[in-house]
């Protein structure tokens, strides 16, 4: 890991029965710079860690959030009541953290309001290719990455040699969400092209090098691949879409996908 890149594993509940973690990452040069925020109460995790490497959160200077969901906004409000950073988003994304009413409405997960419990304001809306210079020596990148949400956005940190690609990248074994099929596909082939990385840093693994990141891409995409063969193969057999969640499960042996009911919009996306 660059001397400049702190990984913090930020732990939460969907439900009593669902443990799920983040990672939030901290760019460290002469001020602070966050991808993400993670889930509401992450501030204090933040602030301890920057306390203990000789820093504090009123370094922090920027948000860059590669999108909506709340274990990624969760903290945002809170750090930006108490540093007055800047918040970096995405078009499609801003709407859901600038409403987190709006998106509990169109998007009803477990234990929303305990995760993300205030919206927050976008500074400055980003796109595929802007670039934003931090101060000297430190530039990050947009790079568009739906697929997993409407406008993800990962961030390529070019003088680390790395990206920043929060859930662009599914891993086997965990439940994928994705709500674009064609648009995840996409994002996956543009992350295997992306020049200028080395190291990938994503949310909901630990860090890869390159090769691995290849690997899990391919890997991805296969998933991909086997979940269109067994949406493809209940066509015919399931009545409706939630009997086909079920099937899909069962062919694929992962009953715990159940768990999950977003499970069933990532389904949705194939048919």
């Amino acid at each position: 890991m660059g001397k400049r890149i702190h990984q913090l594993k930020i732990d939460f509940h969907v439900t009593p029965e669902i443990k799920r973690y983040v990672y939030v990452y901290i760019i460290e040069g002469e001020f602070c710079y966050l991808i993400d925020s993670g889930v509401d109460g992450a501030e204090e995790i933040i602030a301890n860690f920057l306390k203990s490497i000789g820093r504090k959160l009123t370094d922090v200077k920027c948000i860059f959030l590669t999108h909506a969901h709340p274990d990624h906004i969760g903290s945002a409000a809170k750090i930006r009541e108490m540093t007055g950073c800047k918040i970096y988003a995405s078009a499609g994304e801003s709407r859901w953290i600038r409403d987190i009413d709006l998106q509990f409405a169109e998007r009803p997960i477990p234990n929303f309001y305990t995760l993300v419990n205030e919206s927050v304001t976008v500074d400055e809306i980003l796109k595929d290719g802007d670039c934003i210079k931090l101060e000297d020596g430190l530039t990050i990148e947009a790079v568009g990455t739906p697929g997993h949400s409407c406008d993800e956005l990962s961030y390529l940190l070019p003088e680390e040699s790395c990206i920043f690609t929060g859930d662009a990248i599914p891993v086997r074994g965990d439940i994928p969400i994705w709500i674009q099929r064609d648009d995840n596909r996409k994002s996956l082939e543009k992350l295997k092209e992306i020049k200028g990385a080395d190291i990938f840093y994503p949310a909901w693994d630990e860090t890869y090098d390159r090769e691995q990141a290849m690997d899990k891409i391919e890997d991805a995409m296969m998933l991909m691949d086997e979940i269109q063969q067994n949406v493809d193969r209940c066509k015919g057999i399931a009545e409706s879409l939630d009997e086909m969640v079920v099937q899909v499960c069962n062919e694929m042996k992962t009953p715990h996908f159940l768990k999950n009911p977003l499970f069933r919009r990532t389904i949705e996306s194939f048919l």
